[in-house]
């Protein structure tokens, strides 16, 4: 236990000396898909965060990416983009190096959960970014949103845990695990956002009308308009956390491969489109 809070405070020492605080821009809510491989998505989220026109909004996740998402948001708080940055990578760099251990996963992922993030930096309400995990009750297959109050570390590490392969982490008297399904979400946009980005894996199947449209009409409201980056080389395997070693150039290949697709994105200035037709209502993925 010692040597681990020495951890912590090394970490937090190294945060604490980058530029803290976002631009004022209008923020962007992200939602983490669980089909999406981790290291994919920190190469997103870090070509993302070199964006000066670029600010994140709500941040909602699943699976594995849930753990990602918090180390972003701690990261952020504390050091603002030089700090989210440096948290998230030197997340990766344990996970690369505790993966080729002989242990047990769940233990070993809220290990390295404990040592890269203080979960009531996150929870409090002075956070520059509200964080939402999903999970799944593993009784009723109910989605459960954790954020704010109900965020913990055994709720992050529930949402990362596969179901059926891992057993349920225990919440309250329930168990639930991860593989949240982020097209069960009622599209409900923070109030200051206009825009959504999905990192998923693969290209959205799944769509819903507009909740404020009804049959014959035109919108209610301005829509959220919503964006996809999926990798184009995602490999069907295994769960990240389940593979024997995770290899660092790997890893980096595929981060490198997020930060193209998300450079390609913003050089499209798709967020600089304000408005669309209403009929593009019903063809909105979520």
């Amino acid at each position: 236990m010692h040597v681990q809070a020495t951890r912590v405070r090394t970490q937090q020492a190294v945060i604490s000396g980058a530029s803290p605080g976002l631009e004022e821009r209008q923020p962007v809510d992200v939602v983490l898909a669980s089909d999406v491989h981790g290291a994919f998505a920190w190469g997103v989220l870090d070509r993302l965060l070199d964006e000066p026109g670029f600010a994140f909004g709500t941040i909602t996740a699943s699976g594995f990416v849930g753990v990602e998402a918090a180390v972003l948001v701690y990261g952020l708080g504390l050091g603002g983009r030089r700090g989210a940055r440096t948290a998230v990578a030197n997340f990766w760099r344990r996970i690369s190096h505790a993966s080729m251990l002989a242990a047990d996963r769940t233990d070993l992922l809220r290990s390295i959960l404990e040592q890269s993030i203080d979960i009531e930096q996150i929870r409090n309400g002075r956070c520059p970014v509200k964080l939402c995990i999903l999970a799944v009750n593993a009784r009723t297959d109910a989605l459960k949103t954790f954020t704010g109050d109900q965020l913990s570390i055994s709720a992050i590490v529930a949402a990362a845990a596969v179901p059926f392969l891992f057993p349920g982490v225990e919440i309250d008297g329930d168990s639930y695990w991860g593989d949240g399904d982020v097209s069960a979400l009622t599209p409900a946009p923070s109030a200051e956002a206009c825009h959504r980005l999905i990192i998923a894996g693969q290209p959205p199947t799944r769509q819903a009308s507009c909740a404020d449209r009804q049959p014959g009409t035109d919108c209610a409201m301005t829509c959220t308009q919503v964006h996809t980056i999926y990798d184009v080389q995602r490999r069907a395997g295994a769960s990240l956390l389940l593979r024997p070693w995770i290899d660092w150039g790997e890893l980096t290949d595929m981060r490198d491969r997020g930060r193209q697709r998300a450079g390609d994105w913003l050089l499209a200035g798709l967020l600089d489109v304000k408005d669309r037709p209403a009929i593009d209502c019903e063809r909105r993925y979520i």
